[in-house]
């Protein structure tokens, strides 16, 4: 009973007035002073059970990189209505210190609480998504005081490991005309996001630097065609990039995304409920036509887009690019029952095939000359 004691003094402060109770091979211990806690131990000190309704689980926040166009911030956008809370997306380039031009930190809860109805507790449970947080990176060789770098990461510090913080409400700074109020950031959940451009030789530098001479050794351009470098950061890498340590440290969940290839821009094309061609499909039946692209033309246009290296971003301006004929002669036209988007089309070979309402007989559209 005198090692039971011990166990339960380990468990609990508060060894006053717990009970004993005997249940077969083993023996559950009972806080009357808080019925809701319990430990179960067998005959021998094995602790078996225990409640665990005294721990409080803290946030993680997370850091975000991937190229231009992978859709980070989409990503956050989703997570936040599958959640159902409040979220701010901000730019970090905006961000100054404290006293200088420009949107103070405490700006992004501002955000968030515009975001939540000026609903203090119901900002203090949402995301806040800080995005281009690369661009707040210490600055090299500067002799200059960097007002937008790293004392901005300094001044986030607080944000991210949890305070009581002033937020300025529907404003971006503070001054003396506008009402005040205290968010906690404790459980608000900040994704920071960022391209981080040049990392990848940041990265290839740390990798070959061990690279040698002679048989079984690592060349320099070993990983000069790896698209997935960026998934081997680590923090000396964000260190060196311009990161300072302690702000790292606040973001314990790095992960990275993978540039777009053309299968997934095909499938951003079609499948989302939002598709871009779903648009261009809703806009020509306005005029009771319909749009139709076949599999060789959506493929042409990942292609095309994937040679960019804009990510999704660049479907829209391929699209745009060459619908804007469609658009312009379709409504001139009442026959015109279907509009068929090729490949020759897209290569700039051919002409989409039209389709008339009565006879169904089928036409090409001659294309405008620029």
């Amino acid at each position: 009973m005198d090692k039971i004691k011990q166990i339960a003094d380990q468990a609990d402060m508060i060894i006053n007035g717990y009970a004993f109770t005997r249940e077969e091979n083993r023996i559950r211990i009972l806080n009357l002073n808080n019925p809701e806690k319990a430990l179960v131990i067998s005959e021998d000190g094995t602790v078996l059970e225990t409640t665990m309704d005294d721990i409080e689980i803290e946030k993680s926040n997370m850091l975000m990189i991937g190229p231009t166009g992978c859709g980070k911030t989409y990503l956050v956008k989703t997570l936040a209505r599958l959640l159902q809370v409040p979220l701010a997306i901000t730019d970090a380039t905006s961000l100054t210190e404290a006293g200088y031009i420009g949107d103070d930190v405490e700006s992004v809860l501002s955000k968030l609480l515009a975001a939540a109805d000026n609903d203090v507790e119901k900002a203090e449970r949402g995301i806040v998504f800080i995005d281009e947080i690369d661009k707040i990176a210490k600055k090299q060789n500067s002799k200059s005081r960097d007002v937008s770098g790293e004392s901005v990461q300094q001044g986030m510090l607080k944000l991210l490991e949890g305070a009581d913080v002033e937020v300025p409400v529907g404003a971006t700074n503070k001054n003396a005309m506008v009402p005040m109020t205290t968010i906690n950031t404790r459980n608000i959940l900040f994704i920071c996001g960022g391209a981080f451009p040049e990392l990848d030789k940041t990265i290839k530098n740390r990798l070959t630097k061990q690279s040698a001479i002679g048989f079984m050794s690592e060349l320099k351009d070993k990983y000069d065609d790896d698209a997935n470098i960026l998934e081997q950061v680590t923090t000396e890498d964000l260190r060196e990039f311009g990161m300072i340590p302690e702000f790292l440290g606040r973001l314990p969940v790095v992960f990275t995304l993978q540039a777009m290839t053309e299968d997934m821009l095909a499938q951003v094309l079609t499948q989302p409920k939002n598709a871009i061609l779903k648009q261009y499909q809703k806009l020509l039946a306005l005029d009771e036509v319909d749009l139709q692209f076949d599999d060789g033309a959506i493929r042409a246009i990942a292609k095309q887009a994937a040679e960019k290296k804009t990510g999704a971003r660049a479907l829209r301006a391929i699209i745009e690019k060459f619908m804007l004929d469609i658009m312009y002669e379709i409504p001139k036209d009442d026959l015109i029952g279907r509009v068929t988007i090729t490949e020759d089309y897209i290569n700039h070979e051919g002409a989409p095939r039209i389709e008339m309402r009565e006879s169904g007989e089928a036409k090409l559209l001659t294309q405008r000359q620029e």
